[in-house]
């Protein structure tokens, strides 16, 4: 997992609602374990032809989509199964946050344990976020997490939400076990004394 402390850039347009984990990366790429390699199958029955030939007018294959570090989806993005292939795919692809209304939660927990930041906004600020996007692709968002913010080119700022649990590990770029690993001395310590305190009657 990477570290997330700030992020700049262009934001790729998805105004879908309802985009299921099916429709981000289908079942028949599930089979692999390893998170390598996905993005190419991100919302591959959207991206290429039953020959596999990309498809021109499909955003990501776009030439402004290039390098896109922000994906700009409608609303309950990620809903449907609970495959962690979701976010892999996506961050895998270069996608470091996802910005909507809402998403699924266990989309949202998934995504959080691998390192892609979900951004919820309101509806007004979903809207002009689009707007901004489509007059122009390569305006820039800036997505701070130490104080929660995301920024427009116009100098408009939103706050978002996530649980200092979340945020700790996504700044110190660690998973769950790499947030018990960082606590090994203090454990062993507890383990010692415990070891040494007698057990009362």
């Amino acid at each position: 997992m990477a570290t997330f402390i700030r992020l700049t850039s262009r934001a790729v347009p998805l105004p879908f609602d309802d985009i299921d984990t099916d429709q981000i990366i289908p079942a028949r790429f599930l089979r692999s374990t390893d998170k390598a390699g996905l993005g190419a199958a991100l919302f591959s029955d959207w991206r290429y032809t039953s020959e596999g030939s990309p498809r021109a007018e499909f955003v990501l294959n776009r030439p402004e989509s290039r390098g896109a570090g922000i994906l700009l989806a409608g609303g309950h993005f990620g809903c449907g199964s609970s495959r962690e292939h979701a976010p892999w795919a996506l961050i895998d692809f270069g996608f470091r946050a996802v910005i909507s209304t809402s998403f699924a939660d266990i989309f949202r927990t998934n995504a959080l344990k691998n390192g892609l930041l979900p951004v919820v906004v309101d509806a007004q600020t979903h809207r002009e976020l689009f707007n901004l996007v489509e007059q122009d692709p390569s305006a820039e968002l800036t997505i701070d997490l130490p104080t929660q913010a995301l920024s427009m080119p116009s100098g408009k700022t939103v706050g978002f939400s996530i649980d200092g649990f979340s945020k700790t590990c996504l700044l110190h770029a660690m998973d769950e076990l790499g947030y018990l690993m960082s606590h090994a001395d203090r454990i062993k310590e507890y383990e010692r004394r415990n070891e040494t305190t007698p057990t009362p009657p």
